[in-house]
């Protein structure tokens, strides 16, 4: 007698896991004169992903699915049929109640790394930190992108035609701090961009310093052999001595290898007119690309880590705008890489991401950074060697 099996969700097939909730009062479509949105609200169902919130925000051309569970992180988003995504060994999304971030190593926090967009920070963003008894006392890339929101809304405007999804995730501990982090993710009825405008408060009444990094991570099909990031930097180092093997290729991008060990490399951006930089991966063809916008006043570092493992292995480029280099929080103290508030201040951070579709939209980024770089008359310092004020390693 042959063997029958009955399939009730794949692991593959990771939205086959949602259960979208239309009863729900952020599930709506908002008419305005510009185009069309929708909001839906739902839940994933089945192993590692069971309970985890996702929130979708659409407009006619494109979609962003938001983890209010995950720290606000964007899971993907997809936009003209194209996925900007990574296939990352873990299969999530991971609820935090199964990503044990304080285990020894420190690095429990990668259980859980699979996102489009993940905040890392608030206290602290960079490597794992221990103690001279080797005690944990921070762990790999800080505690917000695995705490949940505890606040949730939308707020639309139907003049201007846009969307706004609230959350609002709380860090804290007893004598030691309490950060309010209130996240807007942004869309727009007439084009493709996401806003991330986050406000990070110190709710103590004594000063206390925070770090904020914008984890930004793109696979394929942007990603692949011949691809290139474009940036328009002051200076450059790479991390370690690993990376600087190929500093004359920094911004190259390989095809998947097997065994192949993650590089990062450390830059100062150049701001434009308007307080802003942009950070542009894109294909080999120039067909495929995403651009990120950032506000270099209040994130004034830049990292590029480039994975180009195999498929199998996490083949992702991440694209990292900071308010520091993600080193041991002790050591980016002492090189001034904290950013202080008082109690009851607020800092504002600014990211946007632009999927780019055509050849035209790439080039047109890659002119204003050629603009930018003219203007400012830039020269990019080149360290060929990791330096000692900027790399723990």
């Amino acid at each position: 007698m042959p063997t029958e099996s009955i399939v009730l969700r794949t692991t593959e097939d990771r939205e086959e896991r949602i259960e979208w909730n239309a009863s729900s009062p952020l599930h709506l479509t908002i008419t305005t004169r510009n185009g069309d949105l929708s909001v839906r609200h739902g839940v994933f169902r089945g192993g590692v992903s069971e309970g985890v919130e996702i929130v979708r925000l659409a407009n006619e051309t494109m979609h962003v699915d938001v983890l209010p569970t995950r720290g606000m992180s964007i899971w993907r988003m997809q936009s003209h049929s194209v996925r900007y995504q990574w296939q990352s060994p873990v299969v999530g999304p991971v609820h935090p109640n199964r990503v044990d971030v304080t285990e020894p190593s420190g690095l429990g926090w990668l259980s859980g790394f699979d996102e489009l967009v993940v905040r890392c920070g608030l206290e602290s963003n960079g490597a794992p930190e221990h103690d001279e008894q080797g005690r944990l006392l921070r762990p790999l890339h800080g505690l917000i992108a695995n705490t949940p929101a505890d606040s949730l809304s939308v707020e639309f405007d139907e003049a201007s035609g846009r969307v706004e999804l609230v959350g609002e995730t709380i860090e804290s501990r007893l004598f030691f701090k309490r950060f309010r982090l209130k996240s807007r993710i942004r869309i727009h009825a007439d084009r493709n961009d996401v806003d991330l405008l986050d406000d990070v408060t110190n709710e103590l009444s004594s000063r206390q310093a925070c770090q904020l990094l914008y984890h930004i991570n793109v696979g394929a099909p942007v990603l692949g052999e011949g691809a290139k990031v474009q940036i328009a930097l002051e200076d450059l180092a790479p991390r370690d001595d690993h990376a600087a093997q190929e500093i004359d290729r920094w911004n190259e991008i390989d095809g998947p290898q097997s065994g192949y060990r993650e590089r990062v490399y450390f830059g100062r951006p150049v701001a434009d007119e308007t307080g802003m930089s942009h950070a542009l991966l894109h294909s080999k063809d120039s067909s495929r690309g995403l651009d990120v916008r950032f506000r270099t006043s209040t994130l004034p570092c830049f990292i590029l880590w480039k994975n180009t493992a195999d498929l199998a292995d996490g083949y992702v480029t991440g694209l990292e705008p900071a308010t520091n280099f993600p080193n041991p929080y002790s050591f980016e103290k002492q090189h001034d890489r904290v950013v202080w508030l008082e109690g009851g201040e607020t800092e504002s951070f600014r990211v946007t991401l632009s999927p780019l579709n055509d050849a035209a939209a790439v080039r047109q980024v890659q002119d204003r950074i050629r603009k930018l770089i003219d203007d400012q008359s830039v020269s990019m310092e080149v360290s060929t060697e990791p330096r000692k004020d900027w790399s723990a390693s």
